[in-house]
């Protein structure tokens, strides 16, 4: 059974989001401010996190980047209703999607099963190789870590599956919709930038590569290419 934390200061909407979600078979926690949530992700283990941006004590944007300082798990934040600055931040912080409220609970529980699907498909794909090396990257596939130049570096689920599916196409352009369909469970809408942005910290993070280029690159209007060779061990 999947384990979701809820965090959100509308105690009304937690409980009704608790009960649809449980009618699906998920077990589900509550608490309504980030350091409550803090708190409790150090407690417990969950499958994934819906975080309200709204919230008091700890808003949802320093929940999440605290956060990431010692967790990966995949996050969906609630956002106000055609906030696109909201939306943006979140991404660029390392949520893994996010959803403007007020929000229908059957979207919610398929962006959450999206999620679950795309990380558990990763790791049934990946289950018998072990390392990946892509020039100086290297990627454990069983533990989900990525190292550059034998440095540690922190991605989330969603970079990780961007990361790993380049790699497996290395020197080929993917369209945009395959590539965001295998990394959000969707195709691209008109004006969902989550792919670009989920796209752009992962350049951030991996840096440039040889003769200073970038890693990825934007295929404009078609989709983006990884342009070093890929290594298996």
């Amino acid at each position: 059974m999947n384990r979701v934390l809820l965090v959100d200061d509308d105690v009304e909407l937690c409980q009704l989001l608790e009960e649809y979600l449980v009618s699906e078979d998920f077990a589900v926690d509550m608490v309504h401010d980030g350091e409550a949530a803090l708190v409790k992700l150090q407690q417990c283990d969950f499958d994934v996190v819906v975080l309200d941006v709204m919230m008091p004590k700890l808003n949802g944007f320093d929940t999440l980047r605290q956060l990431r300082e010692f967790l990966q798990i995949p996050v969906l934040m609630l956002t106000a209703k055609g906030d696109d600055v909201d939306s943006v931040l979140g991404l660029e912080l390392g949520a893994d999607d996010y959803l403007s409220k007020p929000c229908n609970p059957r979207v919610l529980l398929a962006r959450i099963r999206a999620i679950l699907r795309r990380l558990e498909f990763q790791d049934n794909t990946h289950e018998k190789n072990r390392s990946i090396e892509i020039d100086d990257i290297e990627i454990d596939t069983a533990s989900h870590s990525v190292n550059l130049n034998g440095q540690t570096i922190k991605v989330t689920g969603t970079e990780y599956i961007l990361l790993t599916t380049l790699r497996e196409k290395a020197g080929t352009v993917i369209l945009k919709d395959d590539l965001s369909h295998a990394a959000l469970g969707r195709k691209v809408s008109q004006f969902d930038r989550s792919l670009d942005m989920h796209i752009s910290n992962l350049r951030k993070k991996l840096g440039l590569g040889a003769n200073n280029k970038e890693r990825i690159q934007t295929i404009r209007g078609v989709g983006y290419l990884y342009t070093s060779p890929t290594k298996i061990n």
